[in-house]
């Protein structure tokens, strides 16, 4: 894809790629050289340019300290056999960044400037790109309220930027996880479909406490009854019964997975049944009693597949036998496969940049 930008590039005078150990990388540590930003004055637009590294100034009124009018995506960029570089499903990313906008009162973002962006940052940045297997270029677009005003009211003026972190794998074991019956991540109605901030840091005192009690995170239920699986910590959550793979369907309270979508796909295309329902507390309980649940993971851009090996239920913690060429592996491996581009990707997932 040829790209046409009018975004202002400022390149930094000194990059730190080679003071980077590639091998050890933490997720979320360490910053590119760059940022993208672009601001929303006077109902438009403007200023898109991509500068080095740095902090913000900002107003102390900045509506987004006050009121919660943040957004975010992730995606990754990966290093492709023939030296080019893919961004994985960046058009899904940018329909859902705009369908968070919407729900938080917020300025849309439109597909020609997120892609431009996103396209002359990771050109710019390719030498952050890992190399390494299982490594990849953590994407962060986000946006958030920067008026200087105090009242709530959606805000005129907003930043919408893009950093990037190079990261390795999310989990490196099989994970802990206990469901969830007292607190709860979002309900009907409310903005659990939405990317946004406040989400998070609702999330963040229930996984304290799962943590502090032995777990890696949760199972997160429904806000009314707790009788319903719903996500797995910050992530969609995944079944596998027999030979069917199973996932909560989608509400304004569950969020719509790029990499759940991805991987409902690849499942059905490998001959396996999918099913996107209800899934009752009380039945995932029976399943893993009488071995019909062969498997259950976590699926995110972060993670990719996070297999869950204990699952607790109210006190009574059940083991899933969790074998290397499990189902939720295969999918991870084609996934992989594709970005890499050592499989055709029939799909049109991968966006690719040239270095």
């Amino acid at each position: 894809m040829i790209v046409t930008s009018n975004i202002q590039i400022q390149k930094t005078t000194r990059s730190r790629v080679p003071e980077v150990d590639f091998s050890k990388l933490e997720f979320g540590k360490l910053s590119t050289d760059h940022m993208f930003i672009a601001e929303y004055r006077g109902g438009e637009w403007q200023d898109a340019r991509i500068v080095p590294f740095s902090n913000l100034s900002l107003s102390p009124f900045a509506l987004g300290l006050h009121y919660g009018q943040t957004i975010f995506e992730g995606m990754k960029a990966f290093r492709m056999a023939d030296g080019n570089i893919s961004i994985f499903r960046p058009e899904k990313n940018h329909e859902r960044f705009n369908i968070s906008a919407r729900r938080m009162c917020m300025a849309e973002v439109p597909k020609d400037l997120f892609m431009d962006a996103l396209h002359q940052f990771v050109a710019l940045e390719h030498e952050w790109v890992p190399k390494t297997e299982g490594s990849s270029l953590y994407l962060r677009p986000f946006m958030f309220a920067s008026e200087a005003r105090l009242g709530v009211k959606p805000s005129d003026e907003y930043y919408f930027m893009i950093v990037a972190s190079p990261v390795g794998p999310y989990y490196s074991q099989p994970v802990k996880v206990k469901v969830e019956t007292e607190y709860v991540r979002a309900a009907e109605g409310g903005t659990g479909y939405a990317k946004c901030g406040g989400n998070y840091g609702g999330s963040l005192y229930p996984a304290m406490l799962a943590r502090k009690a032995g777990f890696d995170q949760v199972l997160w239920t429904d806000a009314k009854t707790h009788s319903f699986i719903e996500e797995s910590g910050t992530m969609n959550v995944m079944f596998r019964f027999g030979d069917v793979v199973v996932t909560p369907s989608l509400s304004s309270s569950i969020l719509d997975g790029v990499t759940r979508d991805s991987i409902l796909t690849l499942a059905e295309d490998m001959g396996y049944g999918v099913e996107e329902r209800e899934v009752p507390v009380a039945e995932l309980e029976q399943r893993l009693q009488n071995g019909s649940c062969k498997e259950a993971f976590g699926a995110g851009t972060a993670a990719l597949v996070a297999p869950i090996e204990y699952i607790d239920i109210h006190g009574e913690s059940y083991r899933l036998n969790i074998q290397p060429d499990a189902l939720m592996y295969q999918i991870k491996k084609r996934l992989t496969d594709i970005r890499i581009g050592s499989t055709e990707d029939i799909y049109g997932w991968n966006y690719i940049v040239k270095p």
